[in-house]
């Protein structure tokens, strides 16, 4: 490889002003995402308000019903992923390889863990309202459609897609929502040291 032919070098083998300033653009992202992952309420009630900024866009502007529809069918998406569990029991039905869910009373727990984390769930599905925010300001992406089609569809498809979720999550016996860690509440202390 001769001199300069490495991504983001220049010919005399320091990084380019380009590549330093998106890799610095990258670190300050990457920090305020870090910042913000213990905020969950207020995560996702910038995203709800973000996404209300979208609709009444689209309302306002009476078009881009095809960027719209295709926001919900990438929201539907991930929320699916967000209720699937990682390794999915139906392959699992006849293998004895990898962690399975418990299906009798005497097996033992195993946590619940998502194909699509909550963290990832809430940035995927910020990033496709900002994609599809700026899909409105190009002529290119106003498709003239029949919207009512549009929005029947997405929900026929929403039902059919949620009733076959939730038979699976009925057949193998499985709650991808939890209220926490339960407690135990152990012997009451006296306050007494043991005596030896």
């Amino acid at each position: 490889m001769s001199e300069g032919d490495s991504i983001g070098e220049s010919v005399h083998g320091k990084p380019s002003l380009v590549y330093r300033f998106f890799s610095r653009l990258g670190q300050i992202y990457q920090s305020w995402l870090d910042k913000s992952t213990p905020y969950t309420a207020v995560r996702w009630l910038m995203t709800m308000g973000l996404s209300m900024l979208y609709m009444i866009r689209v309302y306002i502007l009476q078009g881009w019903y095809i960027v719209t529809y295709a926001l919900g069918i990438y929201h539907l998406n991930l929320f699916i992923a967000f209720l699937s569990p990682k390794v999915d029991p139906s392959l699992m039905e006849d293998s004895d390889e990898g962690p399975s869910l418990p299906t009798k009373q005497n097996e033992e727990f195993r946590p619940f863990i998502r194909r699509l984390p909550e963290f990832k769930f809430w940035h995927s599905a910020t990033k496709g309202i900002v994609v599809a925010m700026v899909c409105t300001f190009f002529d290119a992406f106003n498709v003239p459609v029949f919207w009512p089609i549009l929005v029947m569809y997405f929900i026929m498809l929403f039902c059919i897609t949620m009733k076959r979720q939730i038979k699976h999550m009925i057949k193998y016996r499985y709650i991808p929502f939890t209220h926490g860690k339960r407690k135990y509440k152990g012997k009451e202390e006296t306050g007494k040291p043991f005596s030896s």
